[in-house]
């Protein structure tokens, strides 16, 4: 006949069970070419890079005007993380 619990358990008991039992928020690191939020271990979905080198070519996707978008986009990412390391530099 098992199954039916001879005492009750506490609500504290059952928490502690449940202790690990919780959603994590995802840890985002910032892509080295875009600087958009990349999960560890995978290639940017905006630029296609991973690790420095291109893995997915991410414009032949696209359309011409989105494919235009996203390079000024990605140029104007590049011009200001150029200008920030020569202004902490000089």
């Amino acid at each position: 006949m098992g199954g039916v619990p001879k005492k009750r358990h506490t609500k504290g008991s059952r928490n502690q069970r449940r202790m690990h039992l919780f959603l994590k928020n995802p840890s985002f690191s910032q892509c080295a070419k875009c600087g958009k939020p990349v999960k560890s271990h995978h290639a940017c979905p905006f630029c296609g890079h991973y690790r420095g080198k291109e893995a997915v070519d991410v414009f032949s996707r696209l359309d011409r005007k989105q494919r235009r978008d996203r390079e000024s986009e990605i140029a104007a990412q590049g011009a200001a993380k150029e200008t920030k390391t020569s202004e902490t530099a000089g």
